[in-house]
């Protein structure tokens, strides 16, 4: 039986798809924001939304969004919130785009829905339960072999940047294919199986939060690039399904 909170969280993401819907493919006023991301009434609203929600039923619970900022980051519980994680795949009329919302309990990530509702899929989990796509259990691929592997990537202009650029075409050598399915879409692939390990070098925290928990409860590993712990500061991935990590780290280090 879900519990209260992740009941909570599937309810607001399905209210912001509503939201979502009467905007997409629609010729909307896009404002770029400090960080020279886009941002447009559809974020804004979709936010307010959730948030609305969610204070309603966990009135002492803190918020971090995208939006609308921070609230009570210092509560046992938070709520992380990106209402349209791609958003520029949203005013190019792309359907990857999604809403990311996960709950960090103690310092832990213990539940994320990722909703992307042009694409038709719906995923969430929570810690201990196991992990669902359009109400079907989910799992990572037992692929053990590098060579046997599909890994995609994201962003990776950081990584372009940096020394680790070689190390990646050191890797894309010894995988089976690479591709670059990017935002909610290889989270998804990764956790139902279809993929073996993402890459991503250019992320915030409420980009992947909820993705996080769904990938590990799944059964794989979620760590940054360099096999660290996800924290509010991350801004990298590397995601698989586990029985890949060390493989790939090795390579990459």
């Amino acid at each position: 039986m879900p519990s209260p909170e992740l009941q909570a969280a599937l309810e607001a993401a399905r209210a912001a798809a509503e939201v979502i819907g009467e905007y997409y493919q629609r010729n909307l006023e896009i404002r770029t924001k400090a960080d020279q991301t886009p941002v447009t009434e559809a974020d804004v609203r979709a936010e307010e939304t959730i948030r609305t929600l969610l204070a309603r039923r966990f009135p002492s619970h803190g918020f971090y969004g995208e939006e609308t900022g921070q609230h009570a980051l210092g509560a046992e519980s938070v709520w992380l919130v990106d209402p349209i994680d791609g958003t520029k795949s949203f005013v190019r009329q792309c359907p990857f785009f999604s809403t990311q919302i996960a709950l960090l309990r103690a310092g832990q990530l213990v539940l994320g829905v990722s909703s992307a509702p042009a694409y038709g899929e719906i995923a969430w989990a929570e810690r201990g339960e196991g992990a669902y796509l359009n109400d079907r259990p989910i799992r990572v691929s037992a692929t053990e072999a590098l060579a046997a592997s599909i890994v995609s990537t994201g962003n990776l202009k950081t990584l372009a940047r940096s020394a680790q650029w070689p190390k990646l075409g050191a890797l894309i050598g010894q995988v089976s294919r690479i591709r670059g399915y990017g935002d909610f879409l290889h989270y998804h692939l990764l956790a139902r199986g279809a993929l073996e390990v993402v890459i991503e070098s250019d992320v915030n925290i409420l980009d992947i939060a909820a993705l996080v928990v769904i990938v590990r409860e799944a059964g794989g590993t979620f760590t940054d690039l360099t096999g660290g712990e996800i924290t509010l500061e991350t801004t990298s991935v590397l995601a698989s399904n586990g029985r890949l990590h060390a493989p790939v780290r090795a390579v990459l280090e």
